[in-house]
């Protein structure tokens, strides 16, 4: 598991403005479900002073994503446009008291949102650049403006840094060599050298476990983090509830809207992912209706 503070894990377990905003004048989506995190940033924006009054989220991602998202629309609220235009990356992780560097390309998700909702309000194009032929990175869509932007607001070193800090480069690396140029240029302007060899930003030390989780414990935390799902789901008409946990194997129940939707196994797969982050044990997440069926004692005795 990754060393998060207490504010990462408290915006997580409760989230603050999840959901839409009702009546919402300014949407922002960024990031790719295909890629692992996705972001759906909705303001309400006085047309009169441009405040923005009021900002929720709906997120597909990690525990980082979802901590990120809550806390930017907490920062927002009350800033005019321009003001919340000035709101950076660092700004976001620090008022989480840190991410983890491998988990800071949530914090830019968020920026990046927060742009293209204030672009939407506005009536402009938001653009990112990623044009056919301009990217770096090809498997998350990232391009050598995003890259180059993130070393010098984050002082990035290395191709991990840049990983951490965008995801670029975690995929097939084959935009390594790439990575480095764009490293070795920048760091040329801020009068430094590229060093291929030298260690990433400094990482937090990890969680030591206290031991496994008893049977009750495990149950309890699945539970927690189910529940943090669900103020999204229910936001677009559906739910999900967990029915039984057998072993390291839970079994959940899609209903509403998610019964039947296309997205109900992404969604799964983003409860697994993030049971397995929180837990620091592999957790398995199944839909109900592959669960065994148990045979009861009258059964048994009639086979």
């Amino acid at each position: 598991m990754w060393d998060y503070s207490d504010k990462v894990k408290d915006h997580f377990f409760n989230p603050k403005n999840a959901g839409a905003v009702a009546d919402a004048n300014a949407i922002g989506e960024v990031g790719s479900i295909s890629c692992g995190d996705a972001l759906r940033l909705t303001l309400k924006v006085n047309d009169d002073t441009e405040v923005i009054e009021d900002a929720g989220f709906q997120t597909f991602g990690c525990g980082s994503a979802i901590a990120s998202s809550s806390v930017l629309t907490e920062i927002i609220k009350g800033l005019t446009l321009d003001e919340a235009l000035k709101v950076t990356n660092q700004e976001i992780a620090a008022e989480l008291d840190g991410l983890p560097p491998e988990k800071m390309h949530c914090s830019v998700m968020g920026r990046e949102a927060l742009q293209a909702a204030i672009a939407n309000y506005r009536g402009e194009e938001w653009k990112d650049d990623h044009e056919e032929g301009a990217l770096v990175c090809k498997c998350f869509a990232i391009d050598a403006v995003m890259i180059e932007e993130m070393v010098w607001a984050n002082k990035l070193r290395t191709v991990e840094d840049v990983t951490n800090y965008t995801k670029a480069g975690g995929g097939c690396a084959a935009c390594h060599e790439d990575i480095e140029a764009i490293l070795e240029k920048v760091l040329k302007e801020r009068g430094e050298t590229f060093d291929p060899s030298a260690a990433p930003i400094a990482k937090p030390e990890p969680v030591v476990a206290k031991g496994p989780l008893t049977n009750l414990q495990r149950i309890k935390k699945i539970e927690e983090v189910i529940m943090s799902f669900r103020p999204q789901l229910m936001a677009d008409g559906g739910d999900v509830e967990l029915v039984e946990v057998v072993d390291k194997t839970a079994y959940v129940n899609m209903t509403g809207a998610c019964n039947g939707c296309q997205m109900s196994a992404m969604t799964i797969a983003g409860i697994q992912q993030r049971l397995m982050e929180v837990m620091g044990e592999f957790i398995k997440v199944v839909p109900a209706s592959q669960m065994p069926k148990l045979v009861t004692i009258e059964e048994a005795s009639h086979a």
